[in-house]
């Protein structure tokens, strides 16, 4: 039986050696949001990262300073992380 993933880890590295980690509730919630990422890549603008403790606030950060993302899901119970 496969198991599902109450949400997803994402940490994304930074440029300056910084590593955010945001959540998101479904994988393709962050396809949606990673899109954002890559089309606005070549424009100069901003990226609004989600963080997920806080609603309704946002990281602002510009795609070019994305390095790298890793994406983890996350199996256990949001009160036993």
């Amino acid at each position: 039986m496969t198991r599902t993933p109450r949400r997803y880890a994402v940490y994304l590295h930074l440029s300056g050696g910084q590593t955010e980690e945001v959540h998101f509730p479904t994988l393709e919630t962050f396809q949606q949001w990673y899109q954002g990422i890559v089309n606005a890549s070549g424009s100069g603008g901003f990226v609004n990262v989600p963080l997920s403790e806080l609603d309704g606030e946002y990281l602002v950060v510009r795609p070019e300073a994305v390095i790298g993302v890793r994406v983890e899901p996350q199996f256990a119970a949001l009160d036993d992380t």
